[in-house]
């Protein structure tokens, strides 16, 4: 029976896979890629496949999806291959008594993706706890050990494994703290739930079930009975603007190193499109999740060219009421809208 991407991503869509290889280590995962280098054969190094749309035509070549698994916390070090599950990180960081992970809590995806995405939540970012990572590198095939400096860390979601195939994350290395208590609680939101007030700490156990509760609340922590979970999460990116136009000067904003960043889910659903909207369009297989107007879920039988079309329909509504064009945060292969 020939694999899909649909049977391998949490959108659930995407077409057939040429050949697929899943390593479960990292010297396996080397030799695959240095394998295949020496091949003609088109690659496509995959995670967890929550960040992941594929068109209906599929990938005819290779896939390699990371299994790697291996881990280790040492002092305040935590080391992980890029094949582990986050969510088994952020928990086995909690429970040696670490602390700057947690509110990462629940976070789909695998460890490899981290670093590429700068994976951030509650005002924690990847870069903030980065000490360093293993890529392999397939212009040299060789493997190199980096700091964070050489990631392209800066503006929103940004870094140099966004823009570039050229580098595969084998491992990344974590400086977490102990002592207890976690950082400084700046949203309101979670502060709230933790009963304690803005720029407060709690204990890094009371934060991760706090994140996983407000998670769930948004139908962001993945279950398969449940289809506002097949997403890839956040579709749309936060734009980042010199300036922000008249017309969304309500939108919620934050400083950002290129500008100032505005809040996608506050431009979707000003511009008329509430949360779960998409049931009466189309066929009816694609909407905007029930419990967050940034995500676009498959609602069952969904093909990428219906989630194609319907966030290309969101795109253009936002842009025709603010004049602000919404680029999508996961990463598209052989689709586009």
């Amino acid at each position: 029976m020939t694999t899909t991407f649909a049977d391998l991503t949490t959108m659930r869509v995407g077409g057939p896979i040429g050949r697929l290889y899943v390593p479960t280590t990292i010297p396996e995962a080397v030799d695959l890629l240095q394998r295949v280098a020496a091949t003609a054969d088109p690659l496509l190094v995959m995670g967890g496949g929550s960040n992941l749309v594929v068109g209906d035509v599929g990938w005819d070549g290779t896939v390699i999806k990371m299994a790697t698994s291996e881990f280790d916390i040492d002092g305040e070090l935590l080391t992980a291959a890029a094949g582990v599950e986050w969510d088994r990180v952020v928990a086995a960081a909690v429970d040696a008594g670490l602390a700057g992970l947690e509110a990462l809590s629940g976070i789909p995806g695998l460890v490899g993706g981290t670093p590429v995405q700068n994976v951030g939540a509650f005002g924690t970012v990847t870069s903030d706890v980065l000490h360093s990572l293993s890529v392999y590198d397939r212009q040299t095939g060789q493997v190199e050990r980096w700091t964070p400096d050489r990631c392209g860390f800066g503006s929103h979601r940004q870094s140099v494994f966004k823009h570039s195939d050229r580098w595969v994350v084998l491992e990344v290395t974590y400086r977490l703290r102990r002592g207890g208590q976690s950082g400084p609680i700046e949203y309101a939101e979670l502060a709230s739930r933790l009963g304690i007030a803005p720029g407060g700490t709690a204990a890094p156990s009371d934060v991760r079930e706090a994140v996983l509760a407000l998670r769930r609340g948004r139908a962001m922590v993945l279950d398969p009975d449940d289809h506002d979970t097949w997403s890839v999460g956040s579709f749309f990116i936060n734009p980042v603007l010199p300036e922000v136009p008249d017309s969304a000067r309500g939108c919620p904003r934050y400083p950002d190193v290129k500008g100032v960043k505005l809040t996608a889910a506050w431009l979707i659903e000003r511009a008329g499109f509430p949360r779960g909207y998409g049931t009466e369009w189309g066929d009816g297989t694609v909407a905007l999740s029930s419990r967050h107007t940034l995500a676009v879920t498959n609602r069952g039988g969904a093909t990428t060219s219906e989630i194609m079309k319907f966030a290309a329909h969101i795109r253009a509504g936002v842009e025709a009421r603010f004049g602000i064009r919404l680029n999508p945060e996961c990463d598209l292969v052989n689709c586009s809208f």
